[in-house]
Protein backbone atom coordinates (compact mmCIF):
# COMPACT_ATOMS: atom_id res chain seq x y z
CA UNK A 1 0.00 0.00 0.00
CA UNK A 2 1.46 3.30 -1.03
CA UNK A 3 0.30 6.28 0.97
CA UNK A 4 0.61 9.92 0.18
CA UNK A 5 0.02 12.67 2.70
CA UNK A 6 -0.64 16.15 1.46
CA UNK A 7 -2.13 19.45 2.46
CA UNK A 8 0.59 20.85 4.70
CA UNK A 9 1.67 24.44 4.64
CA UNK A 10 2.43 27.58 6.59
CA UNK A 11 -0.37 29.03 8.68
CA UNK A 12 -0.74 31.38 11.60
CA UNK A 13 -1.72 30.43 15.12
CA UNK A 14 -5.46 30.00 15.37
CA UNK A 15 -5.87 29.05 11.74
CA UNK A 16 -7.20 25.78 10.35
CA UNK A 17 -5.67 23.34 7.92
CA UNK A 18 -6.81 20.07 6.43
CA UNK A 19 -4.52 17.18 5.60
CA UNK A 20 -5.38 14.21 3.45
CA UNK A 21 -3.96 10.73 3.15
CA UNK A 22 -4.52 8.93 -0.11
CA UNK A 23 -3.74 5.35 -1.05
CA UNK A 24 -2.89 4.01 -4.44
CA UNK A 25 -4.18 0.66 -5.62
CA UNK A 26 -5.57 -0.46 -2.25
CA UNK A 27 -8.54 0.64 -0.24
CA UNK A 28 -7.95 2.30 3.09
CA UNK A 29 -11.21 0.80 4.30
CA UNK A 30 -9.37 -2.39 5.22
CA UNK A 31 -6.94 -0.66 7.51
CA UNK A 32 -6.76 1.41 10.62
CA UNK A 33 -5.34 4.72 9.49
CA UNK A 34 -3.40 6.91 11.82
CA UNK A 35 -1.83 10.32 11.72
CA UNK A 36 1.47 10.90 13.49
CA UNK A 37 3.75 13.89 13.65
CA UNK A 38 7.38 14.50 14.35
CA UNK A 39 8.93 17.80 15.27
CA UNK A 40 12.68 18.39 14.99
CA UNK A 41 14.54 16.67 17.80
CA UNK A 42 11.42 14.95 19.11
CA UNK A 43 10.00 11.47 18.91
CA UNK A 44 7.17 10.60 16.60
CA UNK A 45 3.89 11.47 18.29
CA UNK A 46 0.47 9.93 17.87
CA UNK A 47 -2.09 12.44 16.63
CA UNK A 48 -5.24 10.56 15.65
CA UNK A 49 -6.51 7.29 14.25
CA UNK A 50 -9.59 5.87 12.63
CA UNK A 51 -9.92 2.25 13.69
CA UNK A 52 -11.10 -0.31 11.18
CA UNK A 53 -12.30 -2.69 13.91
CA UNK A 54 -15.04 -0.45 15.25
CA UNK A 55 -14.88 2.66 13.04
CA UNK A 56 -14.24 4.79 16.08
CA UNK A 57 -11.74 7.60 16.26
CA UNK A 58 -8.93 8.16 18.73
CA UNK A 59 -6.86 11.23 19.50
CA UNK A 60 -3.69 12.20 21.22
CA UNK A 61 -4.18 14.34 24.30
CA UNK A 62 -2.53 17.37 22.76
CA UNK A 63 -5.01 17.58 19.88
CA UNK A 64 -8.29 16.46 21.45
CA UNK A 65 -11.06 18.90 20.73
CA UNK A 66 -9.08 20.64 17.97
CA UNK A 67 -8.38 17.92 15.39
CA UNK A 68 -10.85 15.62 13.67
CA UNK A 69 -10.01 12.52 11.66
CA UNK A 70 -12.48 11.25 9.10
CA UNK A 71 -12.72 8.85 6.22
CA UNK A 72 -13.94 9.66 2.75
CA UNK A 73 -14.68 6.21 1.39
CA UNK A 74 -15.64 7.44 -2.05
CA UNK A 75 -12.27 9.16 -2.49
CA UNK A 76 -10.33 6.49 -0.57
CA UNK A 77 -8.80 9.12 1.67
CA UNK A 78 -8.48 9.75 5.37
CA UNK A 79 -8.53 13.39 6.33
CA UNK A 80 -7.28 15.31 9.33
CA UNK A 81 -9.02 18.59 9.99
CA UNK A 82 -6.89 20.73 12.25
CA UNK A 83 -8.45 23.74 13.94
CA UNK A 84 -7.12 26.28 16.41
CA UNK A 85 -3.58 25.49 15.40
CA UNK A 86 -0.77 26.35 17.78
CA UNK A 87 2.95 26.86 17.14
CA UNK A 88 3.59 23.61 18.99
CA UNK A 89 1.64 21.78 16.29
CA UNK A 90 4.52 22.50 13.92
CA UNK A 91 5.85 19.19 12.66
CA UNK A 92 6.03 16.83 9.74
CA UNK A 93 2.75 14.94 9.66
CA UNK A 94 2.66 11.34 8.50
CA UNK A 95 -0.23 9.07 7.72
CA UNK A 96 0.09 5.37 8.29
CA UNK A 97 -2.00 2.26 7.76
CA UNK A 98 -2.05 -0.99 9.65
CA UNK A 99 -4.08 -3.21 11.91
CA UNK A 100 -3.02 -2.44 15.46
CA UNK A 101 -5.22 -3.60 18.28
CA UNK A 102 -7.26 -0.83 19.84
CA UNK A 103 -5.26 -0.68 23.05
CA UNK A 104 -2.07 -0.06 21.06
CA UNK A 105 -3.46 2.15 18.33
CA UNK A 106 -1.06 4.95 19.21
CA UNK A 107 2.10 2.88 18.66
CA UNK A 108 3.75 3.78 15.35
CA UNK A 109 5.64 0.50 15.16
CA UNK A 110 2.36 -1.35 14.67
CA UNK A 111 1.57 0.39 11.39
CA UNK A 112 2.80 -1.34 8.25
CA UNK A 113 2.63 1.42 5.68
CA UNK A 114 3.70 5.03 5.84
CA UNK A 115 3.33 8.07 3.65
CA UNK A 116 6.20 10.45 2.99
CA UNK A 117 5.05 13.19 5.34
CA UNK A 118 3.82 16.72 4.85
CA UNK A 119 5.16 19.73 6.73
CA UNK A 120 2.87 21.88 8.82
CA UNK A 121 4.32 25.11 10.14
CA UNK A 122 2.34 27.28 12.53
CA UNK A 123 3.68 30.73 13.14
CA UNK A 124 2.91 32.71 16.29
Amino acid sequence: VQLQAYGGGLVQAGDSLSLSCAASEHTLNSYTVGWFRQAPGKEREFVAASAVQNMRTYYGDSVKGRFTISRDKAKNTVNLQMNSLKPEDTAVYYCAAGRPIISEISRPLLYYYWGQGTLVTVSS
